[in-house]
């Protein structure tokens, strides 16, 4: 069949339209990677960035910066409230274990020393100070013998204890020889004592719980053995001694075990240890030592020293009758071995029992176990007299819960919860991917700030941890991380205690249990943007700068919008701030914004500067 006229032609003309528009959309894809032409999505973020910018962040941090700078500031942004300091005698202030808020609660189990928050209405919007002649820490290791007085002021133990060698006052530090109540010839001796029971030092025991830590001097040598404790104590009339825990750079939060249950997770600790903490574990209907069990894993051990064990020497020293001595330590007994606890040593002071690895292998079972399906959901929850059940084996010779790794294999390692899928959307791949992602982060940050992961920032804190892998990305034995699972994100602290690592559940909209000034750096993943519509930032932002340390470090990472929010009133709180691209570039809408708190002391300043 003979083509129409022209065909021919149209056909040219065809292809020559292809080509033009390959051509074409070659050019257009070229200026776009080249970072124009992005779209209006694209154009809105970087304007957003643009509005972060103002005269009063920094350019001359501590650190030198290896990012991109975002923006030229300039000093059109509105300050929200420029913050005063609050009266000195705040300097120690714990919104949440308040003395005078207390003594309105039962002392009956311990209640009154257990959190009780402020309302919104009675919440200080003021900057908690420093005490006059406050100093940067010693860097650990010395830290953990030493502290300057000035920082911590009280006498009160180096009268009490002194005996005991809590804490001792020479001059204008603070001395810890390292001994303790049950101790008195120092922790190290008292650890070897366990350690000829206890694996401690070949990496089976990595995670602890010490109930009643005084100054925490357990906590304090433990890490020479690579155990990371966590201790806790009451405010109460043994002064500051959680204060005095942390400023020697030893994990250590404000607690009690009393009617509430532990914010930590089942299954979390591979030991625990009353030394003489006044716990009655066999006076009460059962319910602490059930606590105990419910977060110690199986297999773990647990240490008593302490009465009534070696009444025959003391009990008159305890004013109290062989009878009633005997009585007790029965009573413990038996409760341990309904547990599925079996006691493997005694002697002297000193009782330790070990968690049997599943329900197949007790000789008792126990009978009222609890109905609660999820003995992770503890946050505010009452305990409850009944025993947490094992999780189910399909052989006698199997770890209930899943056998972990000894550490330090156990860090990076698949945590049982998440290989046997019991963590929300979490796949041994995608727990892969958030590791190697957190590494790249925290090189960033080493970039940023070549301090980071040195002894400078001990204490460290990851407010909104996920599954660890910042603490697991930064670890060493010159820091430690207090890893926060929020109660309203999806609970991943068990996951990071199967790591080797520590942590604790809490709610950001309230203060967190520690005394003011005890952590160095703060790390905020993505917190602003999911508590965007739970409570006020400022009230967050305003703990954040009372827990944190003069010249601390913030480290915020977050989507733009809730950093614009951040910025605006961190503008106010004496805080040298700056703001670096992603490590990615500038055009990932997840943007870096870094917080130096300024140094000040009480008494200097009435209202603070705008930063500059």
């Amino acid at each position: 069949m003979t083509p129409k006229h022209g065909g021919r032609s149209r056909g040219s003309m065809s292809i020559f339209i292809v080509l033009g528009l390959c051509c074409f959309c070659y050019l257009l894809g070229s200026w776009q990677k080249s970072g124009f032409g992005k779209g209006d999505s694209i154009a809105m973020r970087v304007s957003k960035v643009a509005e972060l910018a103002d005269c009063d962040v920094k350019t001359d941090l501590d650190f030198e910066p290896h990012h991109k700078f975002v923006g030229t500031f300039e000093s059109r942004e509105v300050i929200v409230k420029k913050y005063k300091a609050c009266d000195v005698k705040y300097k120690d202030y714990t919104p949440c274990q308040e003395q005078d808020r207390a003594m309105k609660f039962p002392r009956e189990n311990m209640i009154y020393r257990e959190r009780h928050c402020p309302p919104q209405e009675e919440k200080l919007r003021c900057l908690i100070p420093a005490p006059v002649g406050y100093t940067t820490p010693f860097p650990w290791p010395k830290s953990r013998d030493y502290a300057y007085y000035a920082n911590v002021p009280y006498k009160h133990l180096t009268v009490e204890k002194a005996g005991q060698h809590w804490v001792e006052y020479e001059g204008n530090v603070l001395k810890f020889p390292g001994g303790g109540t049950m101790f008195p010839q120092g922790a190290d001796a008292y650890i070897d004592e366990l350690a000829s029971v206890i694996p401690i030092k070949d990496g089976t025991i990595r995670t602890a719980i010490d109930t009643g830590c005084g100054v925490a001097s357990w906590g304090a040598y433990m890490l020479k053995r690579n155990v990371l404790a966590m201790s806790f104590a009451p405010r109460d009339n043994h002064e500051a001694q959680v204060q005095f825990a942390l400023e020697r750079g030893v994990p250590a939060v404000i607690g009690v075990l009393g009617s509430i249950s532990l914010p930590y997770p089942s299954r979390a600790f591979d030991m625990a240890q009353c030394s003489r903490c006044l716990i009655p574990w066999g006076t009460d209907d059962g319910t602490s030592l059930m606590e105990v069990d419910r977060v110690l894993r199986p297999g773990g051990y647990w240490v008593l020293s302490g009465p009534p064990y070696n009444w025959k020497t003391y009990h008159k020293v305890w004013k109290r009758t062989p009878e009633d001595c005997k009585a007790e330590q029965r009573k413990i007994e038996e409760r341990a071995e309904q547990l599925c606890w079996e006691k493997k040593y005694e002697k002297g002071d000193i009782a330790i029992f070990r968690k049997k690895i599943n329900a197949e292998s007790c000789k008792r079972k126990p009978q009222n176990f609890c109905e609660t399906q999820d003995p992770d959901d503890v946050w505010y929850k009452k305990m409850e007299t009944c025993v947490t059940p094992f999780p189910e084996v399909s052989s006698s010779s199997e770890v209930a819960g899943g056998k972990l790794e000894k550490f330090p294999a156990r860090l990076f390692a698949t945590p049982p919860r998440i290989a046997k899928g019991l963590v929300t959307g979490v796949t041994e791949e995608s727990y892969q991917e958030d590791n190697a992602k957190w590494k790249k982060h925290v090189k960033a940050y080493k970039n940023l700030n070549r301090l980071v992961g040195s002894a400078r920032y001990r204490n460290i804190m990851d407010m909104n941890a996920g599954l660890g892998g910042f603490a697991a990305a930064i670890d060493s034995p010159k820091v430690w991380v207090m890893n926060v699972v929020p109660n309203i994100a999806d609970n991943t602290l068990g996951a990071i205690y199967e790591r080797g690592l520590i942590g604790i559940y809490h709610d950001w909209c309230e203060g967190f249990s520690t005394y003011p000034r005890t952590y160095d750096l703060i790390h905020a993943n993505h917190l602003f943007s999911m508590y965007q519509d739970k409570c006020e930032y400022e009230d967050i932002l305003l703990e954040m700068d009372r827990i944190l340390r003069p010249e601390g470090v913030v480290i915020f990472r977050d989507a733009v919008d809730p950093l614009i929010k951040v910025k605006q009133i961190a503008r106010g709180m004496r805080w040298d701030l700056k703001l670096v691209d992603h490590e990615d570039g500038p055009f990932v809408p997840e943007k870096i914004l870094i917080a130096v708190k300024q140094y000040w002391v009480a008494g200097e300043m009435n209202s603070t500067s705008s930063n500059r």
